[in-house]
């Protein structure tokens, strides 16, 4: 049984946490500052790493707000392990559709080649769709 006179957010479910000022800047400083770096990157030439850098960025962003904003620090462990579990199958996922999408690049890059009319995205073996002109 939960004890009445514990005062731990995971024991009572209460109106929330009154977070000190500093801790939400902090948390909103480090956003903007990801942000700025995502901005950055995204400029740059990081020769096959841009989807990476830019996943854990985002990973790291959307942490903090779920630790902090969303009081997930606060919360039953449990809740945490959820939420890690979450983001390791996320990950998994992405790991093995970037493999996928590697393994056919070659076959996309010689299509493409191939027929300079296709749109990008069009099945192979279908003919490349008739470029109309407007007012014939």
């Amino acid at each position: 049984m939960a004890d009445p006179h514990d005062t731990t957010h995971a024991a009572d479910h209460g109106l929330g946490h009154v977070l000190p000022p500093k801790l939400l800047l902090g948390t909103f400083a480090a956003l903007l500052a990801l942000t700025a770096l995502t901005v950055a990157t995204g400029k740059m030439d990081l020769m096959g790493l841009d989807l990476a850098v830019a996943m854990i960025i985002a990973t790291i962003k959307a942490t903090l707000v779920a630790m902090i904003f969303m009081h997930l620090k606060w919360d039953r462990p449990f809740n945490g392990l959820v939420f890690l579990i979450s983001i390791l199958f996320v990950g998994l996922f992405l790991a093995l559709a970037a493999t996928d999408v590697g393994a056919y690049q070659g076959d996309i890059n010689r299509y493409q080649a191939e027929n300079p009319l296709a749109t990008p995205g069009e099945a192979p073996g279908t003919e490349p769709a008739a470029v109309e002109h407007g007012g014939e």
